[in-house]
């Protein structure tokens, strides 16, 4: 009998942490999968890239806590290429900081379904050098598909996540300078034309470059420009002659300074890239008054861009030519 008592003994010591283990087991398969946005893609195999460049740049805390995220995601294709166009051989090779801005530039607060975006304007949490304080903006095109600053497709919308949303997109969407957002809005291809007219200076490369920047550019839509023709009686820009038209362009530039919409003040004068000045009131909105007592309304005001910032103007202003 005694035998018998100390087998049963041992056998349930060893029975006893092996059912403990058991329970241990069942409890862990019943807990609720993670399904925040960082999770999500961390399982994803389209996704590797983004995953590393997330971990490099210390994001993944942020996209796996608490907080609503729409995050527009590049694919590892979009990644190679976008090493590939900018001159990396790996991620290791991108400054962190960079990375950093370029990820966050993906990165919109609030969760944003495919259905509820709308052409127009939103705000990244990336950050350019222009501003320390207006974070980066992103022209969203949902005329065809879901266009991003002009660069990057949705791909697959809709993927949902306990803190936002993700779109997965086939590009990687660079930090923007005021050419991207020139390019990416429909409203501006006169704007774009003028400014690429073979007998004008290389405004392509000063207006997405650093020198003489942050830029602040006053941009005319398309219909700015048809009433300009309409006024000078001249059928297309090809009948506005070289100096009228580059002069002209730089009377829209400010050099050396990120003015926002904040900044702007009443009886404010501003010295332009082209050398004169023109007048702003704010008085029953902001308007831009030319050195030829012409006035344009500022319609939309705060687009940032990396390299400085852009408001939208519905006259072209007109400096005094001589």
């Amino acid at each position: 009998m005694k035998n018998t008592a100390k087998l049963m003994k041992l056998m349930l010591w060893v029975a006893f942490p092996l059912t403990m283990l058991s329970c241990s087991d069942d409890d862990s398969n019943n807990m609720p999968e993670n399904n925040s946005i960082a999770a999500i893609a961390s399982r994803a195999p389209q996704f590797t890239t983004l995953v590393s460049a997330l971990e490099k740049a210390d994001l993944v805390t942020t996209l796996d806590g608490e907080g609503s995220f729409t995050v527009f995601a590049p694919t590892n294709t979009a990644f190679s290429n976008f090493l590939t166009a900018n001159g990396f051989n790996s991620l290791d090779d991108v400054p962190v900081a960079v990375l950093r801005e370029v990820l966050l530039n993906h990165v919109v607060l609030g969760t944003n379904l495919s259905s509820n975006l709308t052409t127009g304007y939103v705000k990244t949490l990336g950050k350019g050098s222009a501003s320390a304080t207006n974070t980066l903006s992103m022209y969203v095109n949902v005329s065809s598909n879901v266009m991003l600053n002009g660069v990057a497709t949705v791909t697959t919308p809709d993927i949902v996540a306990d803190n936002g949303v993700i779109h997965e997109v086939n590009a990687v969407i660079g930090l923007p300078t005021i050419v991207t957002h020139a390019l990416a809005n429909s409203n501006f291809t006169t704007l774009v034309a003028a400014l690429t007219r073979n007998d004008q200076p290389d405004f392509v490369g000063i207006l997405s470059g650093s020198a003489n920047s942050p830029f602040t550019v006053f941009a005319p839509t398309n219909n700015a420009f048809g009433d300009l023709l309409t006024e000078l009686n001249a059928t297309s820009l090809d009948d506005i002659n070289q100096a009228t038209l580059e002069n002209t362009l730089k009377y829209h530039v400010v050099a050396g300074a990120n003015v926002l919409s904040s900044d702007l003040s009443n009886n404010m004068t501003v010295t332009t890239f082209q050398g004169q000045d023109f007048t702003i009131t704010t008085t029953g909105g902001a308007k831009i008054t030319d050195a030829n007592d012409r006035m344009s309304n500022i319609v939309a005001t705060d687009v940032q861009c990396a390299n400085g910032v852009i408001h939208v103007i519905d006259k072209v202003i007109l400096p005094l030519i001589n």
